[in-house]
């Protein structure tokens, strides 16, 4: 390409989702394999499961039950573990002891797209190893205060906002409209809005579908594509 092409990611995801976590650096991986295409990525809420009560569950009770069994739910964790081997993780999860519901979480990352996309990564990441690498339990307002904290937030205005019923319903929104679209499982990145490429794929192929759909909006095939 002869000129730099912007495009837009959204990703859809939860906080609490392992394979979310690898997508989100598989994407970071991506983005710096395609230097030539200006990347806006955007951080759209999901939740794997809503009816967690705010102060959470027992995280171990609450897996063994899901996965229908310890040995379901080890064979789970060692799958993901060897397929995440390469991306920099420093899973702790025998360290997580709440399952929380996510709720709050997203509605931190949503009030930090507000400002600028970078800080909203930034939330992002945090959380992610909040959860995943340190064992915090991310429904705890008091952990969501910190993290927004590390992330560059003005914490005080986020305390204040927490204590409120602030986009508790623009989140719910955002989450039921993923699951009009069909989306049933996270992450999923939305590519200019039209092209979807779910799961925690490859750097390799994410690449080259922003690539494409780079391309085709640089020549004009992309509105054409649409019509």
């Amino acid at each position: 390409m002869t000129e730099r092409i912007g495009i837009s990611v959204d990703v859809i995801s939860d906080v609490v989702c392992p394979w979310c976590f690898i997508g989100q650096k598989r994407l970071k991986k991506a983005i710096a394999a395609v230097p030539d295409v200006d990347v806006t990525v955007h951080w759209r809420p999901y939740q794997l499961d809503s009816t967690i009560p705010p102060e959470g569950l027992d995280r171990k009770q609450y897996m063994v039950a899901k996965f229908g069994g310890e040995d379901r739910l080890k064979q789970a964790h060692t799958q993901m573990l060897e397929a995440a081997r390469d991306d920099d993780i420093a899973f702790a999860l025998g360290d997580i002891k709440i399952s929380p519901n996510t709720l709050d979480a997203h509605r931190v990352i949503r009030w930090a797209g507000g400002a600028e996309t970078d800080r909203q990564d930034e939330v992002v990441t945090e959380l992610f190893s909040a959860f995943f690498e340190q064992g915090r339990n991310v429904g705890d307002h008091e952990v969501l205060i910190d993290v927004a904290g590390k992330a560059g937030m003005d914490s005080a205005i986020v305390e204040t906002l927490l204590a409120t019923d602030s986009d508790r319903e623009a989140v719910r929104a955002e989450i039921e409209t993923a699951q009009r679209m069909g989306i049933t499982g996270v992450p999923c990145f939305l590519l200019e809005s039209r092209y979807a490429v779910v799961g925690a794929q490859d750097a390799e192929l994410l690449a080259d579908a922003i690539g494409r759909v780079a391309a085709a909006k640089a020549d004009g095939t992309l509105d054409a594509q649409q019509g």
